[in-house]
């Protein structure tokens, strides 16, 4: 993948940075289920908050390309961290920058930009996760505002976040065409953030339920023409799903240097444990995988950046890549025996963040039916 000299030198500072500050805090964000403040307010001063965000509003501007690069870069350090930074430069300043109106944009882009806002996406609902034409949440107008009834769970960095675009539908008749978008604030009358879910892995990245309760928006609040939330929310999930198995690669690079470096000192039966045929090949299907990965996402990217729908060509890049992290990362604890079973070697960590890659974008099942659906419809 071709990179512009400004995106490697980004990429270049990025490594820098996590491994000067992120990568020795790894271990606070896994305990304590929390970002350091610290962490943040340096992010901020990189400009990482505003990575996609167009620079007339602050922002660097960031490509598919470029943001994937970084996304990459992103796979190797803590992933509640990288999921912070993610989640906000992706899916949840995605909508406000393709949909919003020059108003909507100037008075949220330049505070997401700087990071004095977080962002958050709420779609998903406790009877619509991989379905949302299956969405109860419901906005009716009145009186010049929208009035929200409904709930959302699971939505990232929703106890960090001031700005959420919330998915709502507006006219029930009209199916999944009758789903909006809204930008929705924080501390807006009737509308209420959950405790934070406790997770199997994703540790620092804040997961929580919303409420909406007679909650009043403004009716310039509205993001895009009435009905098009869905059709955004479609292509916000495209390009997350490329952006979310480029970190994937990075995880992947990861995991393989940590093997091979581990499995050029341990020694079993008097030899170091790389000179065994089965490692080796443990080795050789794990650079494999990912190497295939990159291949997969590098289309994905060249065809969106296209102008291409690139629905099969996301879906098929987001299956192969979660599917091929789970082998990785399954073989790296494997290889590291009883010390990758054990915390301090930080593999399990990596075990238990990885999980969730095949559930969230959509699921591993929902990939299938997407590129089986793609390939109907082609042939």
């Amino acid at each position: 993948m071709l990179l512009t000299p400004e995106v490697k030198q980004l990429c270049e500072e990025i490594r820098r940075f996590i491994r000067q500050e992120v990568d020795p805090r790894s271990r606070w964000i896994e305990e304590n289920d929390s970002i350091p403040p610290e962490l943040v307010a340096m992010a901020r001063e990189m400009g990482l908050f505003g990575l996609t965000i167009p620079e007339e509003y602050g922002g660097v501007g960031l490509d598919l390309a470029g943001k994937c690069a970084v996304e990459e870069e992103f796979g190797h350090t803590n992933y509640g961290f990288a999921t912070l930074i993610g989640n906000h430069t992706g899916i949840s300043t995605a909508g406000i920058v393709a949909l919003g109106n020059e108003a909507q944009k100037r008075k949220y882009l330049p505070r997401m930009a700087s990071g004095e806002w977080i962002g958050a996406f709420a779609l998903t609902e406790p009877q619509a996760g991989s379905d949302p034409a299956a969405l109860r949440a419901s906005a009716v107008k009145r009186g010049g505002r929208w009035v929200l009834n409904g709930e959302k769970i699971y939505i990232t960095n929703a106890g960090a976040a001031q700005v959420f675009t919330v998915m709502a539908v507006t006219d029930r008749a009209q199916g999944i065409k009758g789903i909006s978008a809204f930008i929705v604030e924080r501390g807006f009358p009737g509308f209420s953030i959950g405790r934070n879910e406790l997770k199997m892995g994703m540790h620092g990245s804040s997961t929580a339920p919303l409420a909406f309760t007679d909650c009043e928006v403004p009716e310039e609040n509205l993001l895009g023409p009435e009905g098009m939330g869905y059709v955004q929310a479609l292509k916000t999930l495209t390009a997350g799903r490329v952006t979310l198995s480029a970190r994937c690669l990075g995880m992947m690079d990861k995991l393989i240097e940590k093997c091979i470096d581990y499995a050029k000192v341990r020694e079993q039966g008097g030899r170091h444990i790389a000179d065994y045929q089965g490692i080796q090949w443990m080795l050789a299907d794990m650079a494999v995988a990912r190497d295939a990965s990159r291949l997969m996402v590098y289309r994905a990217i060249d065809t969106l950046t296209r102008g291409e729908r690139g629905t099969l060509e996301a879906s098929t890049a987001k299956l192969f890549a979660t599917e091929a992290l789970a082998r990785v990362v399954d073989c790296a604890v494997q290889i590291h025996g009883g010390m990758g079973y054990m915390r301090e070697a930080g593999i399990e960590t990596m075990y238990r963040d990885a999980r969730i890659t095949r559930i969230y974008e959509g699921t591993s099942e929902i990939q299938r039916n997407i590129i089986a659906r793609e390939l109907l419809k082609e042939n």
